[in-house]
């Protein structure tokens, strides 16, 4: 039992990650839902609007931004195919905000130095956000078609204008799962399949354990055939010197 509940907490633990990212994911659900009004006329003008260079720019005071995956709770994205993110701004500032472009970029998760593609950005005309107001704006992006399956890291940002300084958000850098088109198993359907393999290997070990304790229960000690009966090997080692044991052995003589 005690290696049993070892066990159940091993998995308890694995699990956690994808249970966080699960309830992370529904919370910023219910935020953008609840919270964000959609911009009628953003006038996207498509990729690479503006080149920023490497420019980074400091976020302003008052404003707040959340990251949204619209129906793919795994964040999941295909390689080659078109991925859509909604990002949710709020303007709690005194002045309106005018919303230049979004980017991002993937990088290797152990390092963020080391980037693998640098996604096109995605500009707007006549796209703001009035103070105390929220909003919601699309991003589609792709990532190459030869990138190998795995984990990454998506960092993305949002770039926006109050009283014309430039300022930026970072909306998202966390992990996302690339794949390839033909697969479609989720990291909780790998997971599920991956603890039901171990339950019944577990299962299998246990039932392989009781086999082995009855078995060796009903072993018995061997018999020793004397003449023409049968008795006990532990039988004779009790019997051995005493007087019953000698008259046995003249008998036996007698026979013979």
């Amino acid at each position: 039992m005690k290696h049993l509940r070892v066990f159940f907490f091993a998995l308890l633990l694995l699990a956690s990650p994808l249970l966080q990212v699960a309830t992370c994911q529904s919370d910023s659900d219910a935020e953008v839902a609840e919270t964000a009004e959609e911009v009628s006329d953003l006038g996207i003008v498509g990729e690479d609007a503006q080149d920023f260079g490497d420019a980074n720019f400091s976020p302003a005071p008052g404003v707040e931004t959340v990251c949204v995956f619209p129906k793919n709770s795994a964040r999941l994205v295909t390689a080659g195919e078109e991925t859509e993110l909604l990002v949710g701004m709020k303007n709690d500032g005194e002045l309106p905000i005018t919303i230049i472009a979004i980017r991002a970029s993937v990088h290797l998760p152990f390092d963020h130095k080391l980037l693998v593609q640098n996604l096109s950005a995605q500009g707007f005309n006549n796209a703001t956000v009035p103070a105390s107001a929220q909003a919601t704006f699309p991003y589609i992006f792709g990532v190459s078609k030869y990138l190998q399956p795995g984990s990454f890291d998506l960092v993305g940002t949002i770039v926006y204008e109050i009283d014309q300084h430039p300022y930026q958000n970072t909306f998202h850098n966390g992990t996302i799962e690339v794949v390839d088109s033909g697969v479609f198993l989720s990291m909780e359907s790998v997971f599920l399949i991956t603890l039901g393999i171990a339950l019944l290997v577990l299962f299998g070990l246990w039932v392989n354990g009781q086999i082995q304790n009855l078995s060796k229960k009903t072993k018995r000690a061997p018999k020793v055939e004397v003449g023409t009966g049968t008795r006990d090997a532990s039988m004779d080692e009790w019997l051995e010197g005493t007087a019953l044991a000698k008259s046995q052995s003249q008998k036996s003589k007698k026979k013979k």
